[in-house]
């Protein structure tokens, strides 16, 4: 079976690695939604406000 080897760690630990697929799949769109970035300080920018909840408030360049 091609899934075996990513199912034996979750029936052992009882974990999954689905969020951090959600988070990497969120930062790919990103960037493919940019035509790449020119600016590496923008793209820390754009993938931090596009995989951080809502509810923590507007960030600001300082904070990164």
């Amino acid at each position: 079976m091609a899934r075996q080897p990513s199912a034996v760690p979750f029936i052992d630990t009882g974990h999954s690695n689905a969020k951090r697929e959600g988070i990497n799949r969120v930062i790919k769109l990103i960037a493919r939604n940019a035509f790449g970035f020119r600016n590496a300080d923008h793209q820390r920018l754009r993938t931090r406000c596009g995989t951080t909840r809502r509810v923590r408030g507007h960030l600001r360049t300082a904070q990164l």
